[in-house]
């Protein structure tokens, strides 16, 4: 069993529950005889590149715990893409510091680096360890049947869908929520969770699984309407037409290091559709929010299981890196079979993570496109935990 020092780092987007992986994985080496100096790189791969770390050892394990209840990435973060001078550069630095074991948290495009600086390595005949801690609140990693992070954010559309429910009952009119999801549905068919009454909203959801039409758009607004004297819509950020482009894409041309157009961050996907309501379905009152940002770092309102899940995949990491003696590779999550709701914890190849996403099964999607089914909530709920949706007071009528 080979030892030596250990260097991890964050990247991608925050999430509420990436300070337990992050915790998980520390807490993990600090107890292995096998791991020596356990070192924090700030900012991602920018961090190693600056040489910018922190020693995680001297931290005591109450102050690691207080980390880990704290929402956003406690290294900092960032979204660069390694080139291969990047990779000689990162290379120097960490035979400097002696890293036999490298663990990156993050979504797909994070397994992408992890695997860039893998394939780097073996070609420079650097025997390290790449190891990839799965996270990203948009649940689209390949391989999982969930993500960490995904579970707390799930949560979190749940219950603001739910009050904006409350609100546009008071007020009437049409109310549309852009919810985070650039190529999968996942978190904005959780907005579902909401609905405890037939007449409770949302009453559409739109993901980009499905073409968006503007014209089929208004005429299911039109239909609630009709139906319940007011429309509350929850809508995915990467929505996209027939021919796959996405409609926010049209009003930004701003893209990452990984070639993603900046789909959050601005509320005009919302306006443009609000707009559309008001001209083409004439409603007089419409609203439109974008959640953006929100939905990834709120306090107070993880998901226990994805706290949970979140800690022990990084302890699965640190598992299969040093006692199992695996090179290379990504934690993934998987459901056991059966009705009680149960995972267990797998290492498969960073290729077969990195960089492409997965989407919502059909069996999750109505018909129509506009909604999701009950597999789906029964999918998601577990991973959600109890929601404090609470009781509304039905309207009062008078009596004569």
């Amino acid at each position: 069993m080979a030892k030596g020092n250990m260097l991890i780092a964050q990247s991608g987007g925050p999430s509420m529950v990436i300070n337990q992986s992050l915790v998980g994985a520390v807490l993990a080496a600090k107890a292995n005889k096998h791991v020596g100096k356990i070192y924090g790189a700030l900012h991602g791969i920018q961090g190693i590149l600056d040489e910018s770390f922190i020693d995680l050892r001297k931290e005591t394990k109450a102050r690691l715990e207080e980390i880990a209840q704290t929402p956003s990435s406690a290294l900092g973060s960032c979204r660069r893409k390694p080139t291969q001078e990047d990779c000689e550069a990162i290379f120097k630095v960490l035979k400097k510091l002696q890293i036999r074991y490298f663990f990156y948290i993050g979504g797909n495009d994070s397994a992408d680096t992890a695997r860039i600086i893998n394939e780097a390595a073996v070609k420079a005949e650097y025997e390290i360890c790449c190891m990839h801690i799965a996270k990203t609140i948009d649940n689209d990693l390949l391989e999982n049947d969930h993500t960490p992070g995904y579970g707390s954010a799930a949560r979190f559309v749940a219950c603001a869908i739910r009050g904006d429910d409350l609100d546009n009952r008071a007020l009437g009119g049409v109310k549309i929520d852009v919810i985070m999801g650039r190529n999968a549905g996942y978190l904005t068919a959780a907005a579902a969770l909401a609905r405890v009454d037939e007449d409770d909203g949302p009453h559409l959801i739109y993901v980009p699984e499905r073409p968006f039409s503007a014209e089929k758009f208004c005429k299911d607004v039109k239909a609630c309407m009709k139906k319940y004297g007011r429309c509350l819509v929850a809508v995915s950020e990467g929505i996209a037409d027939k021919d796959g482009t996405p409609i926010a894409a049209k009003f930004s041309q701003e893209v990452d290091s990984h070639g993603n157009v900046q789909l959050s961050g601005t509320g005009a996907l919302g306006d443009l559709l609000a707009k559309l309501v008001k001209e083409k379905c004439g409603v007089s009152r419409v609203r439109a929010d974008t959640f953006g940002y929100l939905q990834r770092s709120f306090p107070g309102i993880a998901s226990e299981v994805d706290q949970q899940e979140a800690r022990q995949v990084g302890i699965e990491a640190v598992r299969a890196a040093v006692d199992e003696d695996v090179s290379r590779g990504s934690i993934t999550i998987k459901r056991k079979k059966g009705k009680k709701y149960a995972v267990y914890y797998e290492v498969v190849p960073l290729r077969r993570v990195a960089k492409d996403t997965r989407h919502l099964p059909d069996a999750f999607l109505n018909k129509a496109g506009n909604y999701v089914t009950e597999a789906f909530l029964d999918y998601v709920r577990p991973l959600v935990g109890s929601l404090p949706l609470g009781n509304r007071f039905e309207q009062l009528k008078g009596k004569k």
